[in-house]
């Protein structure tokens, strides 16, 4: 008998948001879309199989029609013109508050790489999500303090984001099988809001991650045109920014645009995954591609700048934005110093994404939104983008996407001790159920604990030598491992010994774990 179960314990408010109705929502996408997300899924396999024996990537030639006609995406709603400052960060209730209260014009509401997915967090953010659509979200702290919205700063327009296509969601059964992880936190988001928002002027607008080919996109085009007619919203309500953070993905550009150009609405630079990406596609295809230490591969290096460039200059084409990156540094309340350091990488960095012609960019942290915007302004002045700068003088090649040879820098016995430090330390705060973490005053994510451990698991496999004539070994490794955990034995928490088995696990298992989040997801209720 077909039938969907939810299996996660109860939570508050469950019966406003689990509804029989929402229930068949979800079951219907999952009945409609999953099959083909399995073969997408599969099909990412036999291009990791390609890749391994010797081969590379490409321009595709079969779609360079696509790349090279003058077709435009959807204009976009008048509330998602200007970008030129987003915020991102969980749906935790004070969270979404203060990002909503924070000065941007958009928040990046999410569920994916600063969120876990513990089931309370999954549930909880929905609802949380339901208050801020209906501007109705407050919350009192246990000491007492108050947050609600401001009425007199204008409220940043919500952009979720949902999982990626290969997470699960087990605590929601579906004829049998685990639901599909991002059918979930889209489906439950759009039934409840995609009309409460078009009322109320907005729409349902989303970020759409981690995908690696145009079909992928396509998928996605046709869950959001299937879930629109399913439940009577106007064809073309949805928006989605695609993150470019995959290089498979970086190759296919315009025709993930060109998939989803009903219902697009730009390309952001998700610059930690793609380091991620970059070292999964080619972990094995010799030291041409192994990279130096994470804090030395900066957004200038030939080939970030390759990936960036072709990103502005294909969304300008198409009449779609491009939004740049995350700069991990958090500024400091409490140390002077520290914060005048964070704000000045900062300005760099949005000072030359505005140069090179991006219409908005990423912040982490609301002290970092007046940084963002003051640049943006400098270069957009009145106007709330820059669409019509084309950057026809980018002429960007399949070797630039590629020459990471060129990267300068070198591996390091600090950078191999941070990359444990940062991966223990994240791990332990993921499985706790906090997704986005401040250590070492950079706001870490999955993004950069993949980065962390895939990067060890390349230094082992290539043989990497570091700055003090050491070869980077699995013994070498699990030593520093070792010392790291007597470090934190008294501040990493309850979960310390089991994200140190699990970063064990994901950076020096012989078998190469495609996302950490997977077998972590298996250690969570």
């Amino acid at each position: 008998m077909s039938e969907i179960v939810v299996t996660g314990k109860p939570v508050e408010r469950g019966e406003e948001i689990l509804t029989p109705q929402a229930l068949d929502f979800l079951a219907h996408l999952h009945r409609r879309f999953a099959a083909r997300r399995d073969e997408l899924l599969a099909a990412r396999g036999e291009r990791r199989a390609r890749l391994a024996a010797g081969g590379s990537l490409d321009f595709l030639p079969e779609t360079k029609e696509i790349r090279e006609s003058p077709w435009q995406v959807a204009s976009a709603p008048s509330d998602l013109t200007d970008r030129r400052v987003e915020i991102t960060g969980p749906t935790e209730r004070k969270m979404a508050i203060n990002a909503l209260n924070s000065g941007a014009k958009v928040w990046l509401a999410d569920l994916e790489d600063a969120n876990t997915p513990h089931w309370h967090n999954v549930f909880s953010g929905q609802v949380n999500l339901y208050d801020a659509v209906r501007r109705q979200i407050s919350y009192t702290s246990p000491e007492g303090k108050h947050y609600a919205l401001d009425p007199d700063v204008p409220t940043a327009v919500i952009v979720m984001r949902p999982r990626g296509w290969h997470l699960p969601e087990r605590h929601v059964q579906i004829d049998g099988s685990a639901a599909v992880g991002a059918l979930v936190d889209f489906g439950l988001y759009f039934f409840h809001n995609a009309q409460e928002l078009l009322a109320r002027g907005s729409g349902p607008y989303f970020y759409l991650p981690k995908m690696e080919s145009h079909l992928e996109a396509r998928l996605w085009n046709d869950v959001f045109t299937e879930a629109q007619s399913y439940l009577d919203v106007p064809y073309g309500s949805v928006r989605a920014t695609v993150l470019i953070e995959t290089v498979p993905a970086a190759f296919e550009m315009s025709e993930i645009l060109y998939e989803l150009r009903d219902h697009a609405s730009g390309l952001n630079a998700g610059r930690w995954d793609y380091l991620f990406s970059m070292i999964k596609c080619f972990r094995d295809a010799g030291e041409g591609f192994v990279l130096p230490d994470r804090d030395g591969v900066a957004m200038t290096v030939p080939f970030m700048r390759a990936y960036t460039e072709l990103l502005v200059r294909t969304c300008h084409a198409h009449g779609a934005f491009a939004i740049g990156g995350m700069a991990a540094v958090i500024p400091s309340r409490r140390d002077p110093e520290v914060n005048a350091t964070a704000l000045a990488k900062v300005r760099a960095d949005k000072r030359r994404e505005a140069g090179d012609g991006f219409d908005g960019s990423w912040v982490a942290h609301p002290d970092l939104v007046p940084v963002c915007r003051e640049e943006f302004d400098r270069v957009l002045g009145d106007q709330p983008n820059q669409l019509d700068r084309m950057r026809d003088d980018v002429s960007t090649t399949a070797a630039g996407l590629l020459d990471v040879a060129s990267t300068p820098g070198a591996a390091t016995m600090r950078g191999l001790r941070a990359a444990v430090d940062v991966g223990v330390r994240y791990l332990a705060s993921w499985l706790a159920g906090v997704g986005a973490a401040a250590i070492h005053n950079l706001m870490e994510d999955a993004a950069t604990a993949e980065i962390s451990r895939s990067q060890l698991w390349q230094w082992v496999h290539n043989g990497t030598r570091l700055d003090t004539g050491e070869t980077v070994t699995r013994e070498l490794v699990l030593a520093v491992l070792a010392e790291t955990r007597s470090a934190l034995a008294e501040e990493a928490g309850p979960q310390l010994a089991a994200a140190c088995e699990l970063f064990e696990q994901v950076a020096l298992s012989e078998e190469f774990a495609e996302f950490l989040t997977l077998p972590a997801y298996e250690r969570i209720d």
